[in-house]
């Protein structure tokens, strides 16, 4: 934990340099900070919950690599999976066994996965998907939903999330309008408006892509029925439905979203947890729609180091550890003691705040009303978050950089950590 003072001198200075060479400093927006003020942390190492700076200060760590350390970080069993594998070759730019055994243990656990490609990254999933979706129904528009991010490819960052939402971006600079002129946004939670939408565009679109769980707005569900009616909609006017499951699956229940809520869409993407903290991603769903990709049909994708054998390797045993009995369960009982802390906390030192948890996934915001969409979470008080985020690092907890970003808890997480989470908590939110 946190020894008295909090210093960060050498992560300042490391920060320091790297903005002369990288842009911001950073290789990822959120990392630099900006939503909340100060520095970024420099991290040096990680092990189970924990993480450690450049300075030495130990954290209890939240973010797990933006959810993929369910786990949690450098698993004794995933690191010498991982080892081995080295030993035979770090990329192939062939076909594995690996890859058979990964795509088999994705299939029968996702409800909607028939046939399943591997690829490099959540955005590159996303992106192909859409092009799938667009090959498939001959058509060229798709809707998403304000506040849901599928990665930074050009025809997503349409009122996008995640690092667009935390520096404020409402789209980006160099993305034409004529490449996002097919991307239709709808609020999340309201189907009215994707009604209204589909009215509006008879036979035009192609499909409706969301995290079926946002997490890249801040942590919100999805409300009762909204996914059925999604489903229903889709299929009354002939159009796809995707699930962006980058971030829920294998996280809110091991078949995902789809599992937890019961709604099986056409297409799914993955990613962050089927890498077990190595770069992949993943799209599939149903064969009819999956063989029209190459080299079985004429929809062309391709990747050099997709199919990575130390990605595979760790996607594997990571989804072993997962499927042992009790997993979820201990995932969901430690996360919300943590929520459920945090919210109570909140209502003890006179802060409005809401939040909830699905499995090891959470939020909190601070703000009167309950959030259901992304316009909601944009009335949460900005200021105050960045000031407790600010007060919880320097006690040695550490929360995503962003009001807009979902936090994640892993199997290494203990009650211990959850307590000294939540004395922390009280502190700084007494404080504020």
């Amino acid at each position: 934990m946190i020894t008295s003072p909090f210093k960060t001198t050498k992560s300042e200075e490391i920060f320091a340099a790297a903005q002369k060479l990288m842009p911001g400093g950073v290789s990822s927006p959120v990392r630099a900070f900006k939503s909340v003020g100060g520095q970024p942390i420099v991290f040096d190492r990680v092990q189970g919950a924990y993480a450690w700076d450049v300075d030495g200060n130990q954290y209890i760590d939240y973010v797990g690599t933006w959810g993929p350390a369910i786990c949690g970080h450098t698993h004794p069993e995933v690191i010498k999976a991982i080892c081995e594998a080295a030993e035979k070759g770090t990329s192939f730019g062939a076909p594995s066994r690996h890859e058979n055994v990964l795509a088999e243990m994705v299939i029968d656990a996702v409800p909607s996965i028939e046939m399943v490609r591997f690829v490099n990254s959540g955005t590159e999933a996303c992106m192909s998907v859409l092009r799938l979706m667009r090959a498939f129904t001959g058509r060229d528009k798709i809707i998403k939903f304000e506040g849901c991010y599928h990665g930074h490819a050009d025809m997503f960052l349409v009122k996008a999330g995640s690092g667009v939402a935390t520096l404020g971006l409402p789209d980006s600079p160099g993305v034409p309008k004529s490449t996002t002129g097919n991307t239709l946004t709808a609020p999340f939670n309201n189907l009215e408006a994707v009604k209204a939408l589909f009215n509006e565009n008879p036979n035009e679109i192609a499909g409706v892509i969301l995290e079926p769980v946002v997490g890249n707005a801040g942590f919100i569900p999805p409300d009762g029925g909204f996914l059925a009616g999604l489903r229903e909609l889709t299929q009354e006017h002939g159009a796809l439905l995707v699930f962006d499951e980058v971030m829920t699956g294998f996280r809110i229940a091991y078949g995902g979203a789809q599992e937890k809520f019961g709604i099986r869409p056409d297409l799914t993407t993955l990613g962050k947890v089927i890498g077990g903290g190595l770069p992949v991603g993943a799209y599939g769903g149903r064969r009819d729609i999956m063989e029209m990709v190459a080299p079985s049909g004429p929809m062309y994708q391709a990747g050099t180091l997709s199919g990575n054998p130390l990605a595979m390797t760790a996607g594997i045993k990571t989804l072993e550890l997962l499927r042992q009995p009790g997993s979820y369960e201990y995932l969901d009982r430690v996360t919300k003691r943590l929520s459920n802390g945090l919210l109570q906390i909140a209502k003890e030192t006179r802060h409005a705040a809401c939040g909830g948890q699905i499995s090891g996934m959470f939020g909190l915001f601070f703000t009167e009303e309950p959030v259901h969409n992304y316009e909601d979470a944009k009335k949460c008080d900005l200021t105050k978050f960045s000031r407790f985020h600010r007060g919880m690092l320097e006690r040695g907890v550490y929360l995503a950089p962003s009001q807009f970003e979902a936090g994640f808890t892993s199997l290494a997480h203990t009650d211990k950590d959850v307590d000294q989470t939540l004395e922390a908590a009280r502190a700084v939110m007494g404080s504020l």
